[in-house]
């Protein structure tokens, strides 16, 4: 099928990523496959607020199962500052990126995270033409872009010691590598298992991913 954001978005040489949120038209009630429990066991710590995003890969049918699941999704927690976009799209499976759209802008002003972006080519006046490049990147990219860390909320001095230091000497390994603060890395790592572990037991008491989204 080919690169489906290439197609729709970047081609056009867009500087957003708008055409995968919600339309008047479809109103999200195309296509559940992106199931709420693959969202909660995957995004908790996104969805509960305490992180900026996170990525997990989904099989769909075809394009347009994945594209009336996003587009359901934003308009379910759209209002509460989150946002579902396909990053890439190959052999039915996406790789979803689930993000609140203000702490990816707060995130994306620190000094260090602009510095990263604009040596490897970003344009940093608003978030969403950083996604657009970021997308560029990983059709272009043999290998994964390693600042995509700094879309995950993920330390700018950890993405660069990763960076500087080919993934190898870290002072710790979770969620992601560590090489700056590893006492503060430690209680972030607990912090977000326990919220995982509550939101899936939540949910499992029936619990809605609706329900469990904090709004901001």
């Amino acid at each position: 099928m080919g690169n489906l954001i290439r197609h729709h978005t970047v081609a056009q040489g867009a500087d957003t990523c708008d055409y995968w949120y919600i339309g008047d038209r479809e109103k999200g009630r195309k296509g559940k496959k992106m199931s709420e429990d693959i969202i909660v066991r995957n995004c908790s710590p996104t969805l509960a607020g305490m992180k900026t995003g996170n990525m997990f890969s989904c099989h769909f049918a075809d394009m347009d199962e994945m594209r009336g699941s996003v587009r359901h999704w934003n308009h379910i927690l759209g209002e509460k500052g989150l946002r579902f976009l396909p990053l890439t799209y190959k052999n039915d499976r996406a790789l979803v990126y689930v993000y609140r759209v203000s702490r990816l802008s707060r995130d994306l002003k620190d000094n260090v995270a602009c510095r990263l972006l604009k040596e490897r080519g970003y344009e940093t006046e608003t978030p969403e033409r950083c996604i657009v490049q970021l997308i560029r990147r990983l059709e272009e990219c043999d290998e994964f872009p390693h600042e995509i860390g700094l879309f995950l909320g993920y330390p700018p001095e950890d993405v660069e010691g990763f960076i500087e230091n080919r993934a190898q000497g870290c002072k710790l390994v979770g969620c992601w590598k560590v090489y700056g603060n590893e006492e503060n890395a430690r209680i972030i790592y607990a912090k977000y298992k326990k919220c995982t572990d509550v939101y899936i037991a939540e949910f499992a008491g029936g619990r809605s991913v609706e329900w469990l989204t904090v709004a901001g």
